[in-house]
């Protein structure tokens, strides 16, 4: 179990490295019919990226006392399922008619290297394949979860709250509501699969859906104070497209100090959920999460 950042580091790349093998496994081959499709998918996929949401499902997973043992578990479709969802919604985000970003993880999106038409098939086929995987897990309310996360009331929905306050004054309260939706649902969805599959009890759960939420918005909020401060090489993207184009943003809402203060306190509720004197991944995690800079 890490005890200090060198150790949550090993753990994050140990787990990282896992993904990456999961998900070349339960990709379509390349040279597979439609080629150009799988190729795109692959492409985008793996990129490289943080993986963080199939390393919070993971560790809440392994943090509920599931077995972890062996090879194509349920716990290993969904950490597959989530980042195949997460990166769907990147290849989505980034098109021209959303943001219309030229990078993604320090190469060209998906509709720069295969076009348009592709990239919105591949993040449908990536979409799809997930939800496959969901199912594979034999747990109805796995898939259930994804579903609501994804869905109006979650990141679909925060994408659109997000696309409808371009260019308009906001509030704190309207801002906290789209990052909740837009990135927070993924985020929280991940610790609660993790936990659901483990077949953790309800007051487990519930203790870790406040942890999911907490760092949930507390990762939006770096984000946005990144897009802002960050270096784009380390970043992988542009820099300062937010405020080019007016999005909505927390520093925006309430200035950089103030968002700053925010995503720290955080940061210190989600770990307040745990034991004082109880060391654990999603505690480490967390804290890797309010010191990022990528």
């Amino acid at each position: 179990m890490p005890a200090n950042t060198t150790d949550i580091h090993l753990y994050l790349e140990k787990i990282g490295k896992l993904t990456d093998v999961l998900l070349d496994r339960y990709l379509p081959p390349e040279d597979s019919e439609p080629s150009s499709l799988h190729r795109a998918m692959r492409y985008s996929v793996l990129a490289g990226g943080k993986r963080l949401r199939p390393i919070l499902a993971y560790s809440s997973y392994e943090y509920c006392g599931g077995n972890v043992d062996g090879e194509d578990l349920p716990i290993h479709f969904a950490m597959a399922a989530l980042e195949m969802v997460h990166t769907y919604s990147l290849i989505h985000d980034d098109l021209p008619c959303m943001d219309d970003d030229d990078l993604r993880r320090g190469i060209p999106t998906c509709h720069k290297k295969f076009g348009e038409a592709v990239a919105v098939l591949a993040g449908d086929a990536l979409h799809d394949i997930a939800f496959n995987l969901v199912a594979a897990t034999g747990y109805i309310k796995a898939v259930t979860e994804l579903a609501r996360a994804l869905g109006t009331e979650g990141m679909i929905g925060g994408q659109m709250a997000d696309v409808e306050a371009e260019g308009r004054a906001i509030t704190k309260n309207d801002i906290v509501r789209i990052h909740q939706r837009k990135t927070g649902a993924l985020i929280r969805c991940s610790v609660r699969i993790g936990a659901i599959l483990a077949d953790a009890p309800a007051s487990r759960l519930d203790n870790l859906t406040v942890f999911g939420e907490k760092i949930g918005l507390a990762f939006q909020i770096i984000d946005d104070i990144l897009d802002i401060e960050g270096d784009q090489a380390l970043l992988g993207k542009t820099v300062g497209s937010d405020s080019k184009k007016e999005k909505a943003t927390y520093p925006r809402a309430v200035g950089m100090e103030q968002a700053h203060i925010d995503a720290a306190s955080l940061i210190e509720e989600a770990t307040a959920i745990f034991d004082p004197f109880e060391d654990n991944v999603l505690k480490h995690l967390a804290g890797y999460i309010g010191q990022r800079r990528n």
